[in-house]
């Protein structure tokens, strides 16, 4: 855990370990990847993954290296949307 200490309150944060998704995004993420695979058969750069806004879930492919998220916006990882199961 790391510890951060912020107006003399600390405060741990857990890293490697994943926050929980909502399902519900992870449906969209996945239906925005899937959508573009479907029409880019031949992927010429993969993305990274799916920046998504938590309410409206509308969202749109990552392809570099560190994206810059809104603070509304949650990022799928592409390996999760490849790996989950319906």
């Amino acid at each position: 855990m790391i510890p951060i200490i912020s107006n003399g309150n600390t405060t741990k944060i857990t890293k490697g370990v994943p926050d929980l998704l909502d399902p519900n995004i992870l449906k969209s993420a996945r239906a925005i990847y899937q959508t573009y695979c479907h029409f880019h058969v031949k992927l010429a750069k993969p993305p990274i993954g799916v920046a998504i806004d938590r309410k409206t879930h509308r969202g749109q492919l990552l392809f570099t290296k560190r994206p810059i998220l809104l603070p509304w916006e949650n990022f799928i990882p592409i390996n999760q949307i490849e790996s989950e199961t319906y």
